[in-house]
C-alpha cells in the first residue's frame, strides 16, 4: 500500500498513480504529516510526499519530518509537470469570485495572476488541492480554488484560468519513503543526507569540501531551522552517487566525522 497526501484529485494523488506498483492500493490521508506518520507506524508499506517545487523551493514539513520526527528512507524520487488552474462551480465567472482557496504550494505558484486579474478576492489556505476543489464546490459560487484538471473533471467544477502558473516549466519533485533504505544500485542513482554543523569557523566549508575532493557532484543544497536555537541550520544535501559505491560510501563518512548531527537519508535511482 502507497500512503498519499489526498483526498483523490490531488498533484501527490497523481504522483501516487504514476508510481504505484502492479495492483498496489493506494491509500489517501489529510497531511504530509500523515502520510510520513503513517509509513513510519506501518500502517503503509510505502508513501509519496512532495519535497520541493520548481517555484516555490522546498516543502518544509517533508525535510523537517524527514530529519527529527521519523527513521525513514528515500527509496526513490518522481517528477510531476504541475499545470495550476483556477476554477470554480458551473456558471461562475471571473469577476463574481470573491474567495480563491488551495495548499500553499499552489496559491505561491500563481501570484501573477492572483495579483492581477484577481487582486481584490480573499486567499484562503487548504490542506490539499482537492480539499480545496471540495471546498469550492460545495460553496454558492463565489469561491474558485487552484488546482488540477483532474480534480476539475472529478468535483464537476468550471475551469476560469487554465495553465495559469507563473512558469510553464512548473514541476514538483516527490519522493518514496519507505522503512527501509533501498538495496538497489542502478549507477544512475544519488544520495540524500541531512546535518548540522559547529559553529565554528569553516565548518560548513570543512563539510563540503569532502565532496570536491573525492570528485562528487553536489546536485542540492538547503537549509532549515534547527527550531530549538536562533541561528543554528541542518542541511539538506543531494550528491550523485549510491551509497554502496566505495568513494560515496567513504565520503559520508567523512561528514558524519565532522558533523555535530548527521543522519543518511537514503540513496535512490534519480529521475533528474
Amino acid at each position: 500500500m502507497i500512503a498519499y497526501l489526498g483526498p483523490k484529485g490531488t498533484f501527490s494523488h497523481l504522483a501516487a498513480m504514476e508510481c504505484a506498483m502492479e495492483n498496489e492500493k493506494l491509500c489517501e490521508y489529510n497531511t504530509i504529516n500523515a502520510v510520513i506518520q503513517a509509513v513510519n507506524n506501518e500502517d503503509a508499506e510505502r508513501g509519496i510526499v512532495p519535497i520541493e517545487n520548481s517555484i516555490e523551493g522546498a516543502v518544509n514539513t517533508t525535510l523537517d519530518m524527514l530529519a527529527f520526527d521519523v527513521d525513514l528512507y528515500i527509496t526513490g524520487e518522481h517528477v510531476l509537470c504541475i499545470s495550476q488552474n483556477i476554477m470554480a462551480k458551473p456558471d461562475t465567472t471571473p469577476d463574481t469570485v470573491k474567495v480563491i482557496t488551495s495548499h500553499p504550494q499552489a496559491i505561491g505558484q500563481c501570484t501573477k495572476i492572483l495579483n492581477s486579474k484577481y487582486k481584490n478576492a480573499k486567499i484562503e489556505y487548504a490542506d490539499s488541492t482537492a480539499q480545496a476543489a471540495k471546498a469550492s464546490l460545495n460553496s454558492d459560487g463565489s469561491v474558485a480554488c487552484i488546482g488540477s484538471k483532474a480534480s476539475a473533471k472529478l468535483y464537476g467544477l468550471q475551469i476560469l484560468d487554465e495553465n495559469c502558473g507563473d512558469d510553464d516549466t512548473n514541476s514538483t519533485r516527490f519522493v518514496i519513503i519507505e522503512k527501509k533504505p533501498s538495496l538497489k544500485v542502478s549507477h544512475h542513482d544519488k544520495s540524500s543526507i541531512a546535518f548540522i554543523i559547529d559553529d565554528t569557523p569553516g565548518s560548513l566549508y570543512s563539510a563540503l569540501e569532502v565532496f570536491s575532493k573525492s570528485g562528487i557532484n553536489m546536485t542540492k543544497i538547503e537549509s532549515r531551522p534547527v527550531k530549538t536555537q536562533l541561528g543554528k541550520y541542518v542541511f539538506f544535501i543531494d550528491i550523485d552517487g549510491n551509497i554502496d559505491e566505495a568513494n560515496i560510501y567513504f565520503a559520508l563518512d567523512k561528514v558524519r566525522q565532522s558533523t555535530q548531527f548527521y543522519k543518511f537519508l537514503g540513496s535512490y535511482k534519480k529521475e533528474m
